[in-house]
């Protein structure tokens, strides 16, 4: 693992500066491994704006994907110890968030589904 520098700053803090893309690190975070249509069906979001921000949340290198039959699964890449603090810090912060609580609400009332 190597050192992070300004750039790589500039990219974790700019990727972390959006709602949407706090919400889908925030499941993920509490979820572990999610699918594409579980995060679209629990922030009730069109699958196109998801796609979206996962793809900069993966760009940003934050994210790791694994492919299962027509399935991609997305996960949180284990970076520096650095961002895992910030990863972690949040996480325990926004659990009194009522947005965050309410996704995991909803997350709980789709869990007993396959995607389809």
């Amino acid at each position: 693992m190597r050192a992070m520098d300004i750039p790589d700053y500039a990219i974790l803090f700019k990727a972390l500066s959006e709602p949407v893309r706090l919400r889908i690190v925030h499941l993920l975070l509490d979820k572990s491994e999610l699918c594409v249509c579980d995060i679209v069906d629990t922030l009730g979001l069109s699958q196109s704006v998801v796609s979206r921000h996962l793809a900069y949340l993966r760009n940003a290198g934050l994210l790791d994907t694994r492919r299962e039959g027509v399935w991609v699964y997305y996960q949180i890449t284990q970076l520096t110890p650095f961002v895992d603090k910030v990863l972690r810090a949040f996480h325990e912060d926004s659990v009194g968030s009522n947005v965050m609580r309410g996704d995991l609400d909803t997350y709980k009332g789709l869990a007993n589904r396959s995607c389809s």
